[in-house]
């Protein structure tokens, strides 16, 4: 029996951790040729390794774009460059494919540099969490503020109204009615963003997010989407989330609902439900070194006519509503509880297809040996 050769089994271990990569990495030797493509690269260029192997890298970016130049600078200086905010859509690539490029030699391979491709979508995504944050955080004090300088004076304004209904005439006493209706309608709006000011620590425990939305779809199904088709795809294996479930309900509910008056009474209008664990994911703490990892999707699908493309960045923006009579507090307020559990949210919009996607971390019941091989791959800072 011969032993195992060490460089075929180095090689292997090579690919499969390129493999494992969650970012575009290819090969490109002195020929210009891309004689190495991992499966993520695959996928960004929409073609087999194999495939690619047979043309140079000009092929498949568009005419004049930085990279070439990139690649033929680190030939050069026989060192690493970055490039940021990389425009490389095209026809063949498609829209939006806006890129973070780090462009090395290989000191092994005369001539050959590695090319890493990080998409721009998710960075900007958490980027946009962060001052979805900052904006809830402002929503705070104004509640703050808005419960002691307003709710006082308006209930002189109802008692007044009150007593004044006793000694009207009756056709005056619609006005009456009205004044008191519009100031409880101020008080309940007023009720509404006290939630923003709560900031007493709320309990958590290890959750199956199943069941939350299970409960969420039962309570959708009897009331505001009981005509409304609500599918399922889950996976059985996730591990539980930590959090608090009544808030967890809360956020999910608001999100169906949402998703409810979008999809309105088209006849094929359906919401889908999915969990999946998508390794990768990290965010880092202020003020620290401490990264979280978000492995944990939960996502609510529509097929409604989607959000304005001007209106995305802004949703979970306070006072931001598609809504005639919608107050703009729903999304910040689960861009809120979201954020008090280490996670963030995001919306993806195009015509019919909406998706609003939450990324959790695990329950902390999990020993961390556990999920460190998962969080170390292909994590996103």
């Amino acid at each position: 029996m011969t032993s195992a050769d060490p460089t075929s089994a180095q090689n292997s271990l090579a690919m499969a951790v390129l493999n494992a990569v969650q970012n575009p990495v290819i090969l490109v030797d002195a020929a210009g040729l891309i004689s190495f493509a991992n499966w993520e690269a695959e996928a960004f260029f929409g073609a087999s390794a194999s495939h690619l192997a047979r043309y140079r890298i000009s092929t498949f970016i568009p005419f004049g774009s930085p990279l070439l130049e990139l690649i033929d600078q680190v030939r050069e200086r026989r060192g690493p460059v970055n490039e940021y905010r990389v425009d490389l859509s095209s026809p063949r690539l498609g829209q939006d494919k806006l890129v973070d490029l780090y462009v090395a030699p290989v000191v092994s391979e005369p001539g050959s540099v590695v090319v890493v491709f990080q998409e721009r979508s998710m960075a900007d995504k958490i980027d946009r969490q962060l001052t979805h944050r900052a904006a809830a955080r402002s929503v705070t004090g104004l509640a703050s503020m808005l419960a002691h300088e307003i709710k006082n004076p308006l209930s002189g304004i109802r008692g007044a109204a009150q007593l004044l209904e006793s000694s009207v005439e009756d056709e005056d006493r619609a006005l009456t009615r009205l004044i008191c209706d519009e100031t409880d309608r101020i008080v309940s709006l007023v009720d509404r963003m006290e939630v923003f000011s709560d900031e007493r620590p709320v309990d958590r425990v290890a959750i199956n997010i199943h069941s939350v939305l299970d409960h969420v779809k039962a309570i959708a199904k009897a009331g505001f989407a009981r005509n409304i088709k609500i599918s399922e795809s889950y996976d059985p294996s996730l591990p539980p989330v930590y959090a608090n479930r009544d808030q967890l309900v809360q956020v999910f509910l608001n999100l169906v609902k949402n998703a409810a008056e979008a999809v309105g009474d088209r006849a094929d209008g359906e919401i889908q439900l999915t969990t999946a664990y998508r390794p990768g994911i990290r965010l880092s703490v202020a003020g620290s070194r401490e990264k979280i990892s978000l492995p944990l999707e939960f996502c609510v699908h529509d097929n409604g006519p989607g959000v304005p493309e001007d209106l995305v960045p802004h949703l979970f923006d306070p006072f931001i509503t598609t809504k005639t009579n919608g107050s703009g507090l729903g999304l910040a307020l689960v861009a809120k509880i979201i954020g008090g559990h280490g996670g963030i949210v995001e919306c993806d919009s195009q015509a019919n297809r909406t998706t609003f996607r939450v990324l959790m971390p695990v329950s902390k019941a999990l020993a961390p040996e556990d999920l460190t091989a998962e969080q170390s791959m292909g994590s996103l800072s």
